[in-house]
């Protein structure tokens, strides 16, 4: 039994659990952020008969975008679970991969998934993919955005990045880098010459957005039979996407650390391709700082630049930037971004936003929930095989194509698909 002089502490005690819990609950509220309601995603566009067609066909653009209850609405999480865990219930398609030799005695491999039907319009349409940064078609958001595209009747073409599958060795001592186009342009110049009917929506995530949009730009011959082209997640910029990631704010820092030691295992599983070959450009030496590396500048400015002989960093991210080239791209431009993916900073989202209210061929659209490729959907805790930017993608696309049959186009002529605007 407790002493009279206990008993005063007791509602004391008390209380201070209360408290704690009171902020418990309070910071899992503002950290989840519960209370955020549903919204649609914030759209920057020109007026132009195209735009409200699509505003009108593709209905996925003007309604909300429900994200998980519990978690959906915190980017970190929902990056997290889309590097950790994929998608649910992956599909696998089957599809064949290809070889190619690169004239700098490089060997680029690519996959090709057939349609499972025929397309809404029965038109030929191939959907070409540049997956994010070290990913390859066998990753899980690549495997789910492939089987939904095939349902819907369009062949899809997958580019692995070179060196990004372990079990294929590299051929001389180059791999992937943020905007080397050699590999992509490769694999979209086999698909005009095999399938000359095709026309071509071209698909960027993250650090393939940057690919695609600056092989697009670089010249208008890389812009025929290209229906469209749809970029997700990217930071536009190189240089200043890296000077925001030395910051510490939404836990950049900590995840440039994780991405650099995933390069830093893709670089080392191919040492022996890449470093002390005769025509090699890495030492051992540069060996040695990579295995001390703890940042991706760190990783570009030892290894990644040379492969290019690029005398500077600087140097090296401006020019493999899409952000100088994107101008000049004249098809219909998708950009898409969460406000809340913690590996893009607020202060990128100024270039595609600025595109957008210059260029009529361009849409920006931003949700403010997503994060860094999850965009999962779902009522409460649980999330649906199929995300939001998958049906996003195709929707747009098939808008598109009825656009084309509605202007009475054949589906051939990219040139007039896009003057239709």
């Amino acid at each position: 039994m407790a002493s009279l002089e206990e008993l005063p502490l007791l509602p004391v005690f008390d209380g201070v659990k209360l408290a704690a819990l009171a902020t418990v609950l309070y910071v899992i509220v503002r950290s989840l952020h519960l209370k955020s309601s549903p919204a649609p995603p914030q759209v920057t566009y020109q007026d132009t008969p195209l735009n409200r067609f699509l505003f009108k066909s593709c209905q996925i653009l003007t309604q909300e975008y429900i994200p998980p209850l519990l978690w959906g609405k915190s980017g970190h999480i929902q990056t997290v679970l889309y590097g950790k865990m994929g998608r649910v219930a992956t599909p696998k398609p089957c599809g064949v991969r290809n070889f190619l030799p690169m004239e700098d005695g490089a060997t680029m491999t690519f996959d090709i998934f057939e349609a499972l039907g025929d397309h809404s319009t029965q038109d030929d349409i191939t959907m070409v993919i540049c997956p994010g940064i070290g990913n390859h078609s066998e990753k899980q958001y690549i495997r789910t955005f492939v089987d939904h595209s095939q349902r819907k009747g369009y062949r899809c073409a997958v580019l692995n990045h070179l060196g990004a599958l372990p079990d294929i060795e590299l051929t001389s001592p180059r791999m992937f880098t943020y905007g080397c186009t050699w590999e992509f342009a490769a694999m979209v110049s086999y698909i005009k010459r095999e399938f000359p009917q095709t026309l071509m929506a071209v698909v960027g995530f993250s650090l393939g957005g940057n690919i695609v949009c600056k092989f697009l730009g670089e010249r208008h011959s890389n812009q025929e039979r290209v229906l469209c082209c749809v970029s997700v997640c990217q930071g536009y910029s190189v240089l200043r996407a890296q000077e925001t990631f030395l910051h510490w704010d939404q836990c950049r820092r900590l995840y440039n650390f994780l991405l650099a030691s995933k390069m830093k295992k893709i670089i080392l599983t191919h040492r022996a391709s890449l470093f002390c070959t005769k025509s090699s450009r890495l030492d051992d030496a540069d060996l040695n700082r990579l295995r001390a590396a703890t940042s991706l500048m760190q990783i570009d400015d030892t290894i990644m630049r040379k492969f290019h002989d690029y005398h500077s960093l600087k140097e090296y991210y401006e020019t493999e930037s899409c952000v100088q080239y994107m101008h000049n791209i004249s098809v219909p431009l998708l950009l898409v971004n969460a406000s809340d993916d913690p590996l893009v900073h607020p202060s990128l989202l100024a270039i595609p936003r600025t595109l957008a209210d210059k260029k009529a061929n361009v849409l920006f659209v931003l949700t403010q929930h997503g994060g860094h490729l999850g965009f999962f959907e779902g009522a409460v805790l649980f999330p649906q095989p199929l995300t939001w930017i998958d049906k996003l993608i195709v929707s747009y696309t098939d808008t598109l194509c009825q656009w084309g049959r509605q202007k009475h186009q054949t589906p051939h002529d990219g040139h007039k698909l896009r003057s239709a605007q």
